[in-house]
């Protein structure tokens, strides 16, 4: 099942997980792309903004996993953890939001991007996770015979992991997910009044499937009964819960009227 180096290029592996995430992004950016076209004249000021939001996740997928421990002695260096720490798609997401609006603070972008970035995401996302599904651990074992079972040579390379035992496929369901994502977003594209609201629906919409395959992801549980991933989206729900209020208030969700004209045609 676990497949760490997809082919080979002569004497050199290929990593499964870094080609699929790869993939993803070049995914992408060809959809992002794809988008904008039709729109004429397009404001040079995006490409800054998409730099931004790839250097934004690339830094902090990285190192935001390097507060692993309360202690930041008992932490590795940020070069060791640059060059070894372990990657995370909660804290890249917040890299290339924070990259994103720092970029449009440097070009003076005004205009909402949101929009345009959340179908992309989620494609890139569905593609990575591929990669995360053929190198890491699968799940917490499922009780049932239908789940990906390990062998003891597979378990052996992967922390907490169990052999013979089905386990959940996590990132199955993520892709699932996301996938169904995508969809949803391309047929929602024009069905907001406001610009945003397409975006600040799936983070929310992940944030909330993300929180509860945790349960049976098998990430390491550290406080309460809950992972390090369930303790950072509940640490960001505050500002998430102002900001969907405060969107909600200002009617960030309501219908666009063509929308509403087609709920009430259909």
């Amino acid at each position: 099942m676990l497949r760490p180096i997809l082919f080979h290029l002569g004497p050199f592996g290929v990593p499964t997980h870094d080609f699929f995430v790869g993939l993803g992004v070049t995914a992408a950016l060809s959809w992002f792309l794809w988008q904008l076209r039709g729109r004429d004249p397009i404001d040079e000021r995006i490409w800054g903004v998409i730099a931004g939001a790839l250097a934004g996740g690339a830094l902090l997928s990285r190192l935001g996993t390097w507060a692993q421990h309360l202690a930041p002695s008992a932490n590795a260096g940020l070069a060791e953890q640059w060059l070894y720490g372990s990657r995370s798609i909660l804290s890249g997401l917040v890299g290339a939001y924070a990259g994103a609006l720092i970029a449009k603070r440097v070009t003076k972008l005004k205009v909402s991007t949101g929009d345009l970035f959340a179908a992309p995401v989620a494609l890139a996302m569905a593609i990575g996770r591929i990669g995360c599904l053929l190198t890491e651990l699968p799940g917490t074992p499922t009780g049932g015979s239908w789940g990906v079972t390990l062998s003891a040579a597979e378990a052996a390379a992967i922390p907490r992991a169990v052999a013979g035992v089905p386990l959940h496929p996590s990132f199955a369901y993520e892709i699932v997910f996301q996938l169904a994502a995508f969809v949803v977003l391309l047929r929602s594209r024009e069905r907001f009044a406001q610009p945003g609201a397409l975006f600040a629906g799936y983070l929310l919409a992940y944030a909330v499937f993300r929180f509860l395959v945790e349960f049976v992801r098998g990430n390491e549980v550290v406080a309460l009964g809950l992972t390090r991933p369930q303790w950072f989206l509940l640490a960001c729900s505050p500002l998430a819960v102002w900001a969907a209020v405060r969107r909600v208030r200002r009617g960030g969700f309501a219908l666009a009227p063509r929308a509403l004209q087609d709920g009430v045609s259909a």
